[in-house]
């Protein structure tokens, strides 16, 4: 039996900050057109996905998706107004990629009609009410990684609720043999041979940047280069005071945001992701997963969603967070030992085509989308 293709409504605060966004569009643009028809809503517009929403033929919608919740007496106005927005669409699912506890845009979502609300959890925050409010009124709950779904959605509240559906790699994008157009070691005058490291990360606490320079400090003639916004200007310059602190101005290099990612891991030895566990802010890191997918070696923190992807030892390595005196043991190791680094590779690669493809994600939520449609 036949069905017109469903109206689904994908929902995220804005594109300005593209994170989250270019994650949303990844399945958005797969989604298969016979079955869905997407449309994606913002609280504000602005930024350079939209001119791609734009080329896919997909409508783009500024509104309220969500309302503050207080004062509460006004709330159930205030989500009826909101709702009247999105009513005329038909839509019948409503999938959020907001990353906040917000427990208004369901409230939403169902006033203007739809049949289901879903939200993709994209960190490990659960602290306060408003997580499990959010999740009590979800229809189901994406979940990146399993310690999500043993941690916070063990409960028969929550359990029928939550499924796994880690992030995917583009990997006909993401592929050994890119060519390396960015020509690191001539731009920074390094010797053929330098044993260069990678971080792919805006410039936050979050990411774990000063135990990465303290390793790298410790290594002989190795070198770092941060690919990443400096989003936060005061972090950002105690890491540069740190470099000159522990003399290694010279073996740190800044790069800014890098626009073409394979080219970069064509050319560094090893991918670095040193995410501290206390901000609990990852869900999966997919520039952990796009790494490996290039064909590089992963050295990873041990937390929640990288310990799914990686066995430490056979397709990359996870070091406990914060532990310089580990992370720089692990990237000796791989300094020192080629071969040990080509194991690393073939198996992370295969880590990657066997789980962890977009095409595998796209096809986990239209699994969710047909089970709530009784397809």
């Amino acid at each position: 039996m036949t069905h017109p293709p469903v109206p689904i409504l994908y929902t995220i605060p804005n594109f300005i900050s593209a994170g989250s966004g270019h994650a949303m569009t990844s399945v958005v643009f797969r989604l298969d057109r016979t079955r869905f028809a997407p449309s994606i809503a913002v609280l504000r517009t602005g930024g350079s996905l939209e001119a791609r929403i734009a080329e896919q033929g997909i409508p783009l919608l500024e509104g309220p998706i969500t309302v503050a919740p207080r004062p509460l007496l006004t709330l159930p106005g205030r989500i009826r107004s909101a709702a009247a927005v999105f009513r005329p669409y038909g839509f019948r699912i409503w999938h959020s990629f907001h990353y906040s506890d917000d427990y208004t845009e369901p409230l939403i979502a169902r006033a203007a009609g739809a049949q289901a609300w879903i939200y993709e959890k994209k960190n490990m925050s659960w602290s306060g009410r408003a997580w499990k409010v959010r999740s009590l009124l979800a229809t189901r709950i994406a979940a990146q990684n399993s310690t999500m779904l043993d941690r916070f959605f063990a409960s028969r509240l929550f359990r029928s609720r939550a499924r796994l559906i880690p992030p995917g790699v583009d990997t006909e994008h993401f592929r050994p043999g890119v060519p390396p157009d960015l020509e690191l070691r001539a731009r920074l005058h390094l010797k053929p041979n330098s044993f260069l490291i990678g971080c792919v990360a805006h410039l936050l606490p979050v990411k774990g940047h000063p135990t990465l320079i303290r390793a790298v400090a410790s290594i002989p003639e190795a070198h770092l280069v941060l690919a990443g916004r400096p989003e936060d200007p005061a972090y950002t310059d105690t890491l540069h005071a740190l470099c000159v602190e522990l003399d290694v101005a010279d073996r740190v290099h800044f790069l800014g945001a890098v626009a073409n990612i394979p080219a970069l891991h064509a050319e560094i030895d090893v991918f670095v992701l040193p995410s501290l566990a206390k901000y609990r802010m990852e869900g999966c890191p997919v520039a952990m997963m796009e790494a490996m997918a290039c064909g590089v070696p992963a050295v990873v923190s041990n937390i929640p969603g990288p310990d799914d992807v990686i066995t430490s030892g056979e397709n990359g390595i996870l070091v406990p967070p914060e532990d310089v005196d580990a992370l720089a043991a692990a990237l000796k190791e791989l300094q020192q030992n080629p071969e040990r680094r080509s194991a690393l590779v073939e198996a992370g690669r295969q880590r990657i085509l066997a789980n962890y493809r977009i095409e595998d994600e796209v096809a986990r939520h239209e699994a969710v989308y047909a089970d709530i449609l009784g397809w």
